[in-house]
């Protein structure tokens, strides 16, 4: 009886200690991830992958080992959202807004038609703090079917007008004028107030530039369309726009990666999402800012958009938006939310602003301290 006790007890610290091991295995197990980005090695947001990428690999303990691949390495940049589906690439970095031939809701994650009353500050707070979230991966993944897990990680807006071959001065001059524009939306919008916009991705713009196929074009904003190579092109840039006035990257994992993963490493890829928005936040403003004084000392002729623009802008958008609203009811649903959420937050965010917007950073109040 003693003996067959003891049998039993070492069979049960056996099992014990082979369950240790292959937890240490399971811990110590490698997982590959590599993200095709829609973006060239230059951009600016490439460099941010690729911080998200060496903290994923640094908290993981090397536990994930993650590469960043350029705009077309495995995949072309509008077929980034199918490959990570079925798990061609374990990720991949675009814009929800590149999915919106597949869904007119896409774009309401990205580029926010201006109606809605948001700004990149209240997008980001609304998707991570409000119902955004939930509503994105209602989209992807139930209504669309997709096999990925979404994350919004890069807020970059708003961009800019954009570059062009030569100056305009109305509106009647911009309609003669073939111009780059985002898909979707703001596309859509252009064309609608007679621009004839096409949407092309980012490694496209300077070849089609060069060959003449385009007159203008609009990227991302000033220090990454420098890293594009659009100042050794054209000489006039507009800087203001209203067609991303929030523009919001993302990133995408295969959802079959992502339920692979224990439980800490999903939990340390959701950190280095969380930390990587903070990183674009501060390296956009400083890095933007930074190019548009050295466009002004090379001589750049840095221009406003004509006044018109705006209302014809809002006026065509709003057109087409209302038959979005009509025609599908996720998209009505998104975009209520959003409205809703902007109705909450503006009078408090412009009112606890009202002492920076008018009075420090008034043209005749900044004052320097004395030197």
């Amino acid at each position: 009886m003693v003996l067959k006790t003891m049998k039993v007890a070492c069979a049960g610290a056996a099992v014990a200690a082979l369950a240790q091991v292959g937890a240490l295995h399971a811990q110590e197990e490698t997982h590959r991830m590599n993200i095709q980005t829609a973006v060239p090695t230059s951009s600016l947001y490439f460099g941010l992958v690729e911080d998200f990428a060496e903290k994923v690999e640094t908290m993981s303990g090397g536990r994930i080992e993650v590469e960043v691949l350029p705009d077309g390495a495995e995949v072309a940049a509008f077929e980034i959202l199918d490959a990570v589906s079925n798990c061609v690439v374990e990720a991949g970095y675009a814009w929800p807004h590149y999915w919106s031939g597949k869904h007119p809701a896409y774009v309401l994650f990205s580029n926010v038609p201006a109606s809605t009353g948001m700004d990149q500050q209240s997008l980001m707070s609304w998707y991570y703090s409000g119902e955004g979230r939930a509503l994105y991966t209602e989209l992807t993944q139930d209504i669309m079917g997709m096999n990925v897990v979404p994350f919004l990680m890069q807020p970059m807006g708003p961009d800019p007008l954009g570059w062009f071959s030569k100056p305009f001065e109305n509106m009647d001059e911009f309609r003669s004028i073939k111009y780059r524009s985002p898909p979707g939306i703001a596309g859509q919008t252009y064309n609608a107030m007679g621009v004839p916009a096409v949407a092309m991705p980012g490694g496209d713009i300077v070849p089609s530039a060069q060959r003449g196929t385009i007159d203008a074009a609009e990227w991302i904003g000033p220090a990454d369309d420098r890293n594009l190579g659009l100042d050794s092109i054209w000489n006039y840039y507009y800087l203001q726009g209203l067609h991303q006035q929030t523009d919001v990257g993302e990133l995408v994992v295969c959802r079959d990666f992502w339920d692979d993963l224990p439980e800490d490493l999903r939990a340390i890829v959701e950190t280095a999402v969380m930390a990587n928005v903070a990183m674009t936040q501060a390296v956009n403003l400083h890095e933007n800012a930074k190019a548009v004084r050295e466009y002004e000392e090379e001589g750049i002729q840095l221009l406003d958009t004509p006044d018109e623009y705006y209302e014809l802008f809002i006026e065509a958008q709003n057109e087409v938006v209302q038959d979005y609203l009509a025609d599908d009811p996720f998209f009505a649903r998104v975009y209520k939310s959003q409205a809703d959420f902007a109705e909450l937050v503006y009078p408090y965010y412009a009112r606890v602003r009202k002492l920076h917007s008018e009075v420090v950073t008034g043209a005749e109040r900044v004052r320097r301290p004395a030197e």
